[in-house]
């Protein structure tokens, strides 16, 4: 028999057809209700369908730095399992947001000790030649700016609201950047969206044939049949939500086609099939239950 819709979905973004990894299932498990409350902005944000299109966003948006760019060419496996680094990204989001405190610092340890391996040289936005590490200010800085700038910028597009608006989300996720080594990580919107845009400002983003590269690689749908379609509306959602100085630098267009209104076809039709089953948040949930019952 096929894989379900639901089954090729959850081994796409999470590595398991039932979406039940052991990781997944350890949401049931600790002492706390974790970094982020029971119906907090991130955990609305995180739980809806607009990530398929952010986790895309962001990625293009974050191979614009050199640095960070220099760090996915020479260290990532995104090419020979970008499946397995997707589903890598979706474990940190989940366990971060729907985990206790001892799992999240786990997971926050798991990825550090990575990124203190991942460094070399790269070619600035301004040409001046500089040397990287993953545990950079300036990188870990824009990694975290674009990845909430991403989130945040497709629930508003396709989500159904923010408890407290956009600056409750970007001021509680900025613990997480905290966590991964932000010093100061923007507590508002217009923050989040100004330090974005500095980094343009100062000419630090550049476009050149590694981001080419990505934008080639992204486009390319890692899956066939309907999800290769499905990909390909999700792709083209991404980009039009990118301002146009970003896409200029990305080289990409936004597209004629209606997307917003497919888009929130094809994540309708996600939904209901991952809905169809236990998801991550409904784990956690059992955490909470069982901790209000020990009190």
């Amino acid at each position: 028999m096929a894989p379900s819709l639901r089954a090729r979905l959850l081994t796409a973004v999470a590595g398991h057809p039932d979406g039940t990894a052991p990781y997944v299932l350890e949401l049931a498990e600790g002492d706390d209700a974790g970094y982020f409350a029971e119906g907090s902005a991130p955990w609305i944000v995180h739980a809806g369908m607009g990530t398929f299109v952010a986790g895309i966003r962001a990625l293009l948006m974050q191979a614009l730095h050199p640095g960070a760019m220099a760090g996915v060419h020479d260290w990532s496996r995104y090419r020979d399992d970008p499946m397995g680094r997707l589903a890598g990204t979706v474990r940190w989001i989940v366990v971060l947001t729907f985990g206790s405190t001892d799992q999240a610092d786990r997971e926050t340890a798991r990825v550090a000790r990575f990124h203190t391996r991942v460094a070399g040289d790269y070619t600035a936005g301004d040409g001046s030649a500089r040397r990287y590490s993953a545990t950079d200010r300036d990188l870990v800085d824009w990694v975290h700016v674009t990845f909430a700038d991403a989130f945040l910028t497709c629930h508003e597009t396709w989500g159904d609201g923010i408890p407290g608006g956009a600056d409750a989300y970007v001021g509680e996720w900025a613990t997480a950047g905290r966590l991964m080594g932000v010093e100061t990580p923007p507590v508002t919107a217009a923050e989040l969206r100004a330090r974005r845009d500095g980094f343009l400002e100062r000419g630090e983003l550049r476009g050149d044939e590694r981001v080419a590269d990505v934008v080639r690689f992204l486009k390319k749908p890692p899956f066939r049949g309907t999800l290769g379609i499905a990909y390909r509306v999700l792709f083209a959602a991404a980009v039009a939500t990118i301002p146009a100085p970003y896409r200029r630098m990305l080289g990409v267009r936004r597209s004629i086609l209606p997307v917003r209104a497919l888009t929130g076809v094809a994540l309708w039709a996600a939904g209901r099939a991952i809905g169809s089953g236990p998801r991550a948040q409904d784990f956690a949930r059992m955490r909470l239950r069982r901790l209000v019952g020990d009190g």
